[in-house]
């Protein structure tokens, strides 16, 4: 799920109702997934997203007046990160890292010296974006609070001073039409804007760039990634944390952290961790909308700056610096953060057979002991630090593949980039004798049918 690196709570859940959803009113075991996976659909059942492609993350830019550029910039109907790149620099990919995490210019390791009061990190990206208005070299910042009531709704804002930025942190790995507030940004004029948000809208944000400046006389655009994997509505959030949670209605911070645990904060301190090999995943199917399932950017390489935590070590946050504003941005901060060498261990290769026969064969949950033997070995022999972050991320990528090539075969040569095969090229032996059929594509099927 995708997080706010830089988060602080958003917000408290009422407990006028405890274990109850704020928003809707019922019980938390009376939601489930708004979809399944076997049936896919639209992202929800909200009637405001029909007529939509049937992959759509709600972006907001259908919500704006800029709906009439859905057809040529939505990265669903088709990608086009490859001449994205040549824009942004000018080149594709390089061999390597490269083609997981995108095009960057520097890696680091980095944390806040004085963490944000109340951030789920230490604040680095509500810290930059309060930052650029501080010094004034952007009038707004486009980014996502939590709605009233809640901790981890969002709620897209257009923020004008450093204090609205603060205020939006917090982490809400929920769908957010961020890009609807392009409307609020033309009506104010503003001209030097920031965008915090996920890959999805970054890529949609990027591919209408040229005509967005044309028509709001954007003089600056500084975009700011946050890494993003299996985004959820709402109401599926509030299911996912009642299955896998002692007190869902008390979690004030979440993540999917790099000791292979999900560790959820309450409201007391306290910290619970459940073991990703103990999530109860008959329960959780359906959970993850059909877009993020076929998506393939987890990186948000078209960001200037992406800031997150993957491919670092536990307490400390991962950047990547894209662009040469990219770079004047980190250069911003800097005074306020210290660094630690990025490191790498384990083999993920080692594991990738196992990983691509699950896909095919889901296997049944193991017994206690068992999965306490996994996660034991998985946290002191898997793959660590950067090397944590290439297992997921190509992990990633091989179920997505594998997902859009069972429910949306005519939309691979569509949104599928080429660094994604490359990417999984050491695995093409072990995917053509799993599924009978090879990894990359035929040529031929590459040029995407006309729309």
């Amino acid at each position: 799920m995708a997080s706010d690196p830089s988060s602080a709570a958003g917000g408290g859940v009422s407990m006028d109702q405890p274990g109850r959803d704020p928003l809707t009113g019922l019980a938390l075991d009376d939601l489930g997934p708004s979809k399944g996976l076997r049936a896919p659909t639209l992202l929800s059942k909200d009637e405001r997203l029909l007529g939509r492609p049937k992959l759509c993350s709600d972006c907001g830019l259908c919500d704006s007046q800029f709906k009439p550029l859905m057809a040529s910039s939505c990265t669903f109907v088709r990608q086009h990160i490859p001449e994205i790149e040549q824009r942004l620099h000018g080149r594709g990919r390089r061999e390597g890292d490269e083609l997981r995490f995108g095009i960057f210019r520097e890696m680091h390791a980095a944390r806040m010296r004085q963490p944000a009061s109340g951030a789920q990190w230490s604040g680095m990206v509500t810290s930059l974006g309060a930052a650029l208005l501080e010094t004034g070299q952007v009038e707004g910042v486009i980014t996502a609070a939590a709605a009233s009531g809640t901790r981890f709704a969002p709620r897209p804002v257009l923020a004008r001073t450093p204090d609205a930025v603060r205020a939006s942190a917090g982490n809400k790995p929920c769908l957010s039409p961020n890009l609807a507030l392009l409307d609020e940004v033309r009506a104010a004029g503003i001209k030097r804007l920031a965008f915090i948000g996920t890959g999805c809208q970054v890529q949609i944000l990027r591919a209408a760039e040229p005509r967005l400046r044309a028509e709001l006389g954007l003089e600056q655009l500084d975009v700011i990634g946050i890494p993003c994997s299996d985004n959820v509505t709402y109401p599926d959030l509030q299911f996912f944390l009642a299955q896998v949670s002692r007190s869902p209605e008390t979690i004030v911070h979440y993540e999917f952290m790099q000791d292979y645990s999900l560790w959820m904060r309450h409201d007391d301190g306290q910290i619970e961790r459940v073991n990703f090999i103990d999530f109860p995943m008959d329960k959780l199917d359906g959970v993850f909308p059909s877009a993020c399932l076929s998506c393939f950017d987890y990186a948000n390489s078209l960001a200037d700056i992406t800031i997150g935590y993957m491919g670092a070590r536990l307490g400390w946050q991962w950047v990547l610096v894209r662009t040469e504003r990219g770079q004047a941005m980190l250069e911003l901060i800097k005074p306020r953060l210290e660094f630690r060498e990025l490191d790498s261990a384990g083999d993920r290769a080692r594991g990738m057979p196992r990983y691509i026969s699950m896909l095919a064969r889901p296997p049944g949950k193991p017994p206690k002991l068992i999965r306490r033997l996994i996660a034991f070995l998985q946290r002191h022999r898997g793959p660590r630090g950067l090397e944590f972050a290439r297992a997921v991320i190509e992990m990633k990528l091989l179920r997505n593949l594998q997902y859009l090539r069972t429910h949306f075969p005519r939309f691979e040569p569509r949104v599928v980039h080429p660094a994604v095969y490359q990417a999984l090229a050491p695995y093409a032996g072990d995917y053509a004798e799993t599924f009978g059929r090879p990894l990359k594509p035929d040529e031929s099927s590459r040029n995407p049918p006309g729309l």
